[in-house]
């Protein structure tokens, strides 16, 4: 016979969270738009592409901030903030790369 199992629990998903996830997403799409775009036009140097990077870059440092805020509240479910802080600071390394492979020419 199998049993109910109920989990009584007083976390909650943490709004700096959510926000940090949504930021990481919104971050991501522009470098990989500011890629693909670049990559369309054969790596041309296109000024706007780079500015593209740079803003996804500053949204990712906002959304990484925000999901290790939202890590060191009490209480909360860690999916979002977890996501959040993985999303940016992939958003932040690839960026730099993407920057840095366009003044070097790598």
């Amino acid at each position: 016979m199998r049993k109910n199992h109920y989990m009584f629990t007083n976390k909650k998903y943490s709004q700096k969270g959510m926000m940090s996830s949504v930021l990481g997403f919104i971050a991501l799409v522009g470098v990989v738009l500011a890629v693909v775009f670049s990559y369309k036009e054969k790596g041309a140097m296109n000024p706007r592409y780079g500015f593209a990077t740079f803003l996804a870059i500053l949204i990712a440092v906002v959304g990484l901030v925000l999901g290790i805020r939202a890590k060191m509240e009490k209480d909360v479910f860690l999916f979002f903030p977890v996501f959040g802080i993985l999303s940016n600071a992939l958003v932040i390394l690839w960026g730099f790369f993407v920057i840095y492979a366009g003044i070097y020419g790598l």
